[in-house]
């Protein structure tokens, strides 16, 4: 099969982020059962991951216990400044017309649905981790640095690509903007130190391991938007 990367170099890299977003916007449209649009979500990324990614795609983290480390470490910002301030995200800075409102995409049907809730943890842990890091630290941080961006080593830092990647990485993340900010920082960070992807798959992995756990636990499902 013709590698991705002869159609645009890029491909790998950005192709299941994009598939990703457009599933975001249209799948709340279908008016599907939570089932079978979390299990779609799940193949339909995961098959563009394989398609498109496979020939860059590899798992080989070369700090693994301190990139699990770093993963814990965003969770806990993440959740921070609402278990040391409630009602901190009620202010409007927060939820606006530009982030949106502080409320779960599950339908209250998925809340109690055990298959329904693992699909969107395996979404969370796997599927999520690859797509995003792959587009925003694999590809969109060495593209900013240069354009020919297989020519930018993993990892180079330059105070645009750093801080552009960051916070349009916090605006994905709509009321939580602001811990979105922090953690992109911190992973960009990781990054320009351990110089391999595959490092940050494993502590954005961890991360969302940990929120799920969180989510699950407390029933805070404002934090899977």
């Amino acid at each position: 099969m013709r590698p991705t990367s002869a159609l645009h170099p890029a491909l790998p890299w950005a192709g299941p982020f994009i598939v990703f977003v457009a599933l975001l916007a249209v799948m709340p449209r279908l008016d599907l059962s939570p089932r079978i649009s979390l299990s779609l979500w799940v193949a339909l990324t995961g098959a563009a991951i394989l398609l498109m990614s496979r020939e860059i795609l590899e798992f080989r983290p070369v700090m693994p216990v301190q990139s699990a480390l770093v993963g814990v470490g965003v969770f806990c910002l993440w959740v921070a400044p609402d278990l040391l301030s409630p009602g901190w995200r009620s202010h409007w800075i927060f939820q606006n017309a530009l982030t949106g409102n502080l409320s779960t995409s599950l339908p209250a049907a998925a809340l109690s649905d055990p298959l329904a809730l693992s699909l969107r943890v395996l979404r969370a842990v796997v599927i999520v981790p690859i797509v995003e890091e792959l587009f925003w630290r694999g590809w969109l941080m060495r593209y900013l640095v240069k354009p020919d961006f297989l020519s930018v080593r993993l990892g180079t830092f330059t105070a645009v690509s750093f801080w552009s990647v960051a916070a349009l990485f916090a605006l994905e993340h709509g009321p939580y903007w602001d811990v979105g900010l922090l953690a992109g920082a911190v992973y960009n960070g990781w990054l320009v130190r351990s110089k391999r992807v595959s490092d940050l798959i494993l502590a954005h992995a961890v991360t969302n391991a940990c929120l799920c756990a969180f989510v699950l636990a407390t029933g805070r499902w404002e934090y899977w938007l």
